[in-house]
């Protein structure tokens, strides 16, 4: 007969890391989405883009919002934004989205830092009731 697992061993074995806004991970067409909500919004954009009421869209696109440097002997990384979605739409505008249920103290911080270096649209949208509304 084999040996058993302690407790201690048992809960170790079944921990399963949680996203930290408790989102369920989603893959679809090859692509993980960090949640329900995202992958849906993109189910809309293949639709949108396959009926031409947009020209195309992007996933994950990066936007780098400072530059690394040094100062001190000490070097400090790059910012970088990694929006969830780019749409271009076919009056020529650019418009970049973020799925999310509210805005974080450092969504806002880039965000400012993202106006202040690109000309794009940028929008926070939620899923609820069904469908997708801007965040403010």
């Amino acid at each position: 007969m084999g040996q058993r697992m302690s407790m201690a061993e048992y809960r170790k074995v079944r921990k399963v890391k949680q996203n930290k806004y408790r989102n369920k991970k989603v893959e679809v067409d090859g692509h993980i989405f960090d949640s329900i909500a995202e992958s849906k919004y993109y189910q809309q954009l293949k639709w949108l883009e396959a009926n031409k009421q947009i020209l195309f869209f992007r996933i994950q696109p990066r936007y780098l919002l400072q530059e690394a440097f040094e100062k001190d002997g000490k070097t400090h990384r790059k910012i970088e934004y990694v929006a969830d979605f780019e749409i271009h739409h076919t009056d020529g505008s650019i418009e970049v989205v973020d799925v999310k249920g509210y805005k974080t103290d450092m969504f806002r911080i880039k965000e400012k830092m993202f106006h202040k270096k690109y000309p794009h649209k940028l929008s926070i949208v939620k899923y609820e009731n069904g469908g997708f509304e801007e965040v403010n």
